[in-house]
């Protein structure tokens, strides 16, 4: 049985980062990441900084966001650099930004550093009206280092956690999703990413509490719904 949000096919797309985030690729790829966007109505396209002018050009008037994956996907830069990439993506056209934590500083107790690079994103985007989400990579973290990112989230006031980069050992996992919506709290959002494939794995997510559904296999469960919803 779908759960409640799944028998509205808008509410779904409306949840869906539709990723392409690969190291290669051609312009034609671009264009169909976008057109498939805005035919579907998904929430944003998730891409690398270089095409996000290129995306908002394509996007204008879709009513389709445009995110920047920042210090992607290793999350190795200094805050200063991460700081200059968000603005400058910013005012290349992008209206969300989803940025890698500094996984090592984190690791070594430098949760100081941490928060600065979180609270440095929210700074730059919340008075533009710009989406802000912390990676977590949740697949290198101990339980209490994911409570304590999101507790730093919570702190700086971020739009979003967010579990994965795709580009770890794994993905979002239903009960990384629990656990994030249990310290983040009703009202931030959590999105799950990597790994979702197919809807029996997106409703998990929802279902566990996530608001919103990092893949590159958006169109694929469009039409998974369209199917079910059709039987």
């Amino acid at each position: 049985m779908l759960p409640d949000v799944f028998l509205d096919p808008a509410a779904v797309a409306a949840m869906i980062d539709h990723t392409f985030l690969k190291p290669f690729g051609s312009p034609a790829d671009i264009e169909r990441l976008c057109s498939e966007a805005a035919h579907y109505h998904f929430a944003m396209v998730a891409i690398n900084p270089a095409e996000v002018e290129r995306c908002a050009a394509l996007l204008q008037g879709s009513g389709v966001r445009v995110g920047a994956a920042i210090g992607f996907p290793l999350g190795q830069n200094t805050v200063a650099v991460k700081s200059f990439e968000i603005a400058d993506a910013i005012a290349r056209g992008a209206t969300e930004i989803d940025t890698v934590i500094n996984l090592r500083a984190l690791k070594a107790g430098d949760e100081n550093l941490v928060y600065r690079e979180i609270a440095s994103m929210a700074d730059l985007c919340k008075p533009r009206g710009v989406i802000c989400k912390v990676i977590l990579e949740t697949c290198y973290l101990t339980e209490e280092e994911k409570v304590k990112v999101c507790e730093l989230a919570v702190k700086a006031g971020v739009d979003f956690v967010k579990t994965s980069t795709g580009f770890g050992t794994a993905g979002a996992t239903v009960e990384d999703i629990r656990l994030m919506r249990r310290v983040v709290g009703p009202n931030m959002g959590v999105k799950a990413a990597g790994g979702i494939r197919t809807l029996e794995t997106a409703m998990a997510m929802v279902e566990a509490g996530a608001t919103r559904l990092g893949t590159s296999c958006g169109v694929q469960l469009m039409e998974s719904l369209a199917a079910v919803a059709g039987r």
